[in-house]
């Protein structure tokens, strides 16, 4: 029988300012360039990957963004990094710039299609796109103390496919 193969793009939002943190999680907050409220990023599902959302679960929310997700995303808040700068993608040239000698990624699609399905180059794919600033959810929470999963019905932790209409709300 047929077994869906496993996600293997992530997209974590921070749900939880900073105070009142301790050092572990705001560390590995820092480490997943998660620094502000409301900001996301795309990262590789693997072990140390996991282990790392574990320890912050509470703080974040996390799912399995689809193709048309990734694509808004990037085309609506994409921010390179060229020079250290968060240069808006505007046209092409910036990510020929930014990534083009060294991976080979041209375009706008080529960036898309590298993260989407986590390529030979996504980290440098997703090291050069600069942590996504998302605004805060139409409609709001339901209840950002209480996991996803949990019986009450909350917000953090893993949505899998639900990300999407988050997403969705916040951009």
């Amino acid at each position: 029988f047929f077994v869906e193969p496993e996600a293997k793009l992530l997209f974590v939002v921070r749900i939880v300012g900073i105070i009142k943190l301790s050092p572990k999680p705001r560390k590995v907050l820092q480490l997943l360039r998660l620094k502000q409220l409301h900001n996301g990023v795309f990262l590789k599902v693997n072990k140390p990957i996991l282990q790392m959302l574990k320890l912050v679960q509470p703080y974040v929310t996390y799912g399995y963004p689809s193709l048309k997700t990734v694509r808004e995303l990037v085309y609506k808040r994409g921010h390179g990094k060229v020079t250290k700068q968060r240069i808006p993608i505007s046209d092409n040239a910036v990510i020929t710039k930014g990534l083009g000698e060294k991976t080979g990624i041209q375009g706008t699609e080529d960036l898309i299609h590298e993260i989407y399905t986590v390529g030979p180059h996504f980290k440098q794919a997703a090291n050069f796109l600069w942590p996504f600033k998302l605004s805060a959810p139409r409609g709001g929470f339901k209840c950002k103390r209480h996991g996803y999963c949990e019986m009450k019905g909350g917000d953090w932790g893993n949505r899998e496919e639900e990300i999407n209409e988050l997403i969705a709300r916040m951009n």
